[in-house]
């Protein structure tokens, strides 16, 4: 894929509510996950190893922190000269400021940027969902069907489809007619949300989407249904890989314990598409004397001298002494100070569970203690 062929613009401004006290502090995108990572590091990994060079990314709920880790885009190889990491907050106009009104809307607000690219294609993506895709045999497969948008697709259990966004399709992947959550659907092949457009088409549509006051300004809602009914060429890419949007505490700690097991569901260690980190290079974790790890990720920093199982332990996090932590996630700088236990829970960044504190419970839903929260003994 050559420089510029195709520009990404990548959503991470969402806030990701349904994450609780996870997401109170933070953006979506820039949460802790499988110990070294956060979300967002996931979609930039794919770009890297897709050879896009150029990635806007929209940023607006709390950005702070996700502007930091972004830093140049060096992480990720994203830093070349011409093209790299950009990032795009909402800003001030004539007219005022206001948030990202849908999806569509983030993207018509940075117009300028895109049209400064000149790229032939537009990638748009999503920071808060975890995958690994090749974008380049997405885009073959956009070129060869001379499309003016392609959406990637998974199928989904039937029982699930009324919740997505569904396509019905021809033989050949032209989609034939696009249902937003419908009630008996005609397909199981569910919108990603992962979409390529012909970048004077999207343009210029959304300039005339911008314009239209019945308009949610959102890509399902809008952009695709009006360019069905224009006649466009719409088609699919059907992807059948892992894949999962992370957007509940339930599908959250799923995810992460996914990661774990002699054949995980989601090999973070594949060399071929490697997923890359900004994290901060820590020490290697110590394990105590009497410390105790069993199937477990353990990433830097780390001080292990009580039991961790089954779980996921980022850079800093310290278990003391006849301490048991078990099916858990622990986000960077979280302690579970001595004799105390944590069963099924995710702790946030510098979280504390005191010395003799239980938190959380294998008979329960997964609990979580939100950043500098503290659990004293006998709450």
């Amino acid at each position: 894929m050559s420089k510029k062929e195709c520009v990404a613009m990548l959503l991470a401004g969402g806030q990701g509510s349904r994450l609780g006290v996870l997401t109170s502090k933070v953006a979506k995108p820039a949460v802790s996950f499988g110990g070294k990572y956060r979300i967002i590091d996931f979609v930039l990994s794919n770009c890297a190893n897709s050879g896009i060079s150029t990635v806007g990314v929209l940023t607006q709920y709390r950005p702070y922190l996700l502007h930091e880790y972004l830093g140049t885009g060096e992480a990720w190889n994203l830093d070349e000269r011409g093209g790299g990491v950009a990032i795009l907050p909402p800003f001030a106009t004539q007219t005022g400021a206001s948030w990202y009104a849908g999806t569509a809307d983030a993207i018509t607000q940075n117009l300028g940027y895109l049209e400064g690219q000149d790229a032939e294609y537009v990638l748009i993506l999503s920071g808060d969902q975890l995958y690994r895709m090749d974008y380049e045999d997405m885009l073959a497969t956009h070129k060869a069907n001379n499309a003016d948008l392609t959406v990637a697709v998974m199928p989904v259990p039937w029982e699930d489809a009324p919740r997505f966004g569904i396509m019905n399709c021809a033989d050949d992947g032209r989609i034939e007619e696009f249902v937003e959550k419908p009630a008996e659907p005609k397909s199981n092949l569910a919108s990603m949300g992962i979409y390529i457009f012909n970048a004077d088409l999207l343009i210029n549509t959304l300039k005339e989407d911008d314009k239209d006051p019945d308009s949610t300004h959102d890509f399902g809602g809008d952009i695709i249904p009006k360019l069905l009914a224009a006649g466009k060429r719409l088609y699919t890419y059907q992807f059948k890989a892992y894949w999962r949007d992370v957007g509940t505490v339930a599908s959250f700690h799923e995810a992460n314990m996914e990661l774990l097991g002699a054949e995980p569901a989601f090999d973070l260690f594949a060399q071929d598409a490697p997923i890359m980190s900004n994290s901060s290079t820590r020490p290697p974790a110590f394990i105590g004397p009497k410390g105790s790890v069993d199937d477990s990720l353990i990433d830097n920093g780390c001080t292990i001298m009580g039991t961790v199982e089954h779980s996921v332990i980022s850079d800093d996090v310290f278990v003391g002494k006849d301490a048991i932590v078990k099916d858990s996630i622990l986000f960077p700088g979280a302690r579970v100070e001595e004799g105390a236990v944590v069963i099924n829970a995710i702790m946030a960044e510098r979280s504390v569970v005191k010395p003799g504190a239980r938190f959380g419970s294998a008979d329960e839903e997964t609990v979580t203690l939100g950043d500098d929260a503290v659990v004293e003994k006998g709450e």
